[in-house]
């Protein structure tokens, strides 16, 4: 996957359309060419909501439930999700940039052709998700859970990977050269799929002799 540079809210070819956004987020809203900007939700039911050709800055989400929302042309940038419910929602063409996932459910979504810049993704439960183009470019991934989890052309340049969990994923054509650290607490047996460096190979075999059962023995 090729992967663009971060862009500035004005460089998005429906930025003349965006209207700014102060209402509440309702659910199954139907909400396009909207700019959501410096706002908090707090509990909010904002399920099945559908958002189109918009863009969200500096909003923060704590709690709350936007469970199988359909994101489609989406520029975030600056976002704070704490213990937000995003379970079996759907990314295509998003872009998420210097934001902040912290506690959240993901689970069961589907991710086409989205891109993360600079995010920290923290306790983020991805659980049979499906990824597929998607790239973490720059970001940091800590205890995050792909277990269960279908990633086809995904890659990871710039991005830390600090306690994650792939146990039972699927993966294919994943792309993991890139990335700075690749600390895999389970599931390196479920890597198959996945290209790695020399250097990253040899982090990943004392994971990898464990699963065979084989014994290293220096003496």
């Amino acid at each position: 996957m090729r992967t663009r540079a971060p862009r500035d809210l004005t460089d998005l070819p429906y930025a003349h359309r965006l209207e700014l956004f102060e209402a509440d987020l309702e659910r199954e809203g139907d909400y396009e060419w909207l700019h959501i900007d410096g706002r908090a939700f707090n509990d909010i039911d904002a399920g099945m909501a559908r958002f189109n050709e918009s863009a969200l800055s500096e909003v923060t989400f704590t709690g709350g439930r936007l469970r199988r929302a359909h994101l489609d042309t989406v520029w975030m940038h600056n976002i704070r999700t704490v213990g937000t419910d995003l379970a079996e929602t759907t990314w295509l063409d998003t872009e998420c940039l210097s934001s902040l996932l912290a506690g959240t459910q993901i689970h069961g979504a589907q991710m086409r052709r989205a891109v993360f810049h600079n995010c920290k993704f923290d306790s983020v439960n991805l659980r049979a998700a499906k990824l597929r183009e998607v790239a973490f470019v720059d970001c940091l991934l800590r205890d995050v859970d792909f277990a269960g989890a279908t990633l086809t052309d995904v890659s990871f340049p710039g991005t830390i990977l600090d306690r994650v969990d792939f146990t039972k994923a699927t993966l294919a054509r994943v792309d993991l050269r890139g990335a700075l650290a690749l600390g895999i607490i389970s599931g390196a047996e479920s890597l198959r799929g996945a290209v790695v460096t020399t250097p990253q190979l040899l982090d990943l075999a004392p994971s990898l002799a464990q699963h065979v059962g084989l014994t290293v023995d220096d003496n």
